[in-house]
C-alpha cells in the first residue's frame, strides 16, 4: 500500500522563507472543469470532489489545532490549471516542462504569498486522497501548517478516467 501510495504523490520542499507574510483570504467560488464525457458512472464531478477536498483538509487542521482554511478564487484557479495540465499531459509534477511552479502559477493567478502544493492523481474519493497525503511526512506538513489562512484545490480526469488533484496553499 505505501509504495502504491508514494507513488500517487509528490512531495514539495518547505517554501522560501519570503513567502511567509501573513494576509486576508480571498473567498470566491470558481468553475471546475466539467466531468468528462467518458467518466465511469461512479465517478464525481470535480467540483464535488474539489468541496469535498476542502471540507476533508479543514477537518484534518481542525482535529490538529489549526484553523480551517478559506477558499481562495486565485489559488484554486492555479490549482485547477495546474490539475488540467497533468491530466492533459498526464505528467504527474510539480514543475511544468517550461520551468512554471506553483509559486509562478499562483502569481500569474494573482496571489502572492503561496506557501505550499499537494498533488495527486489516481484516487477515486476525498477521503482516499486526504488519508494518503496525511500519511505523507510532506503533504501533511502542507496540510497542518497553521500559518496557512487560504486554499485553493483543482480536479480534473485524464484521457485514462482518472482524476489528478492539486491542492495549493497560502499566507494571504
Amino acid at each position: 500500500m505505501h509504495v502504491q501510495v508514494f507513488r500517487r504523490l509528490a512531495a514539495l520542499a518547505a517554501a522560501p522563507t519570503a513567502l511567509l507574510a501573513l494576509g486576508t483570504p480571498a473567498q470566491a467560488r470558481v468553475p471546475a472543469p466539467p466531468l468528462p464525457a467518458d467518466a465511469p458512472a461512479s465517478a464525481l464531478a470535480p467540483a464535488q470532489l474539489m468541496s469535498e477536498v476542502v471540507t476533508k483538509t479543514n477537518q484534518q487542521r481542525r482535529a490538529n489545532g489549526c484553523a480551517p482554511l478559506a477558499v481562495d478564487r486565485e489559488l484554486t484557479i492555479a490549482s485547477i490549471r495546474q490539475s488540467l495540465y497533468m491530466a492533459k499531459t498526464r505528467q504527474f509534477t510539480h514543475v511544468w516542462a517550461d520551468g512554471t511552479t506553483f509559486i509562478a502559477r499562483s502569481h500569474a493567478a494573482g496571489y502572492q504569498q503561496p506557501s505550499g502544493e499537494n498533488i495527486a492523481w489516481g484516487y477515486r474519493t476525498a477521503d482516499e486522497v486526504i488519508d494518503a497525503w496525511m500519511d505523507s511526512p510532506s503533504h501533511r506538513e502542507n496540510i497542518l501548517n497553521c500559518g496557512a489562512h487560504s486554499i485553493g484545490t483543482g480536479v480534473a480526469y485524464g484521457s485514462n478516467g482518472l482524476p489528478y488533484y492539486t491542492q495549493v496553499f497560502g499566507y494571504e
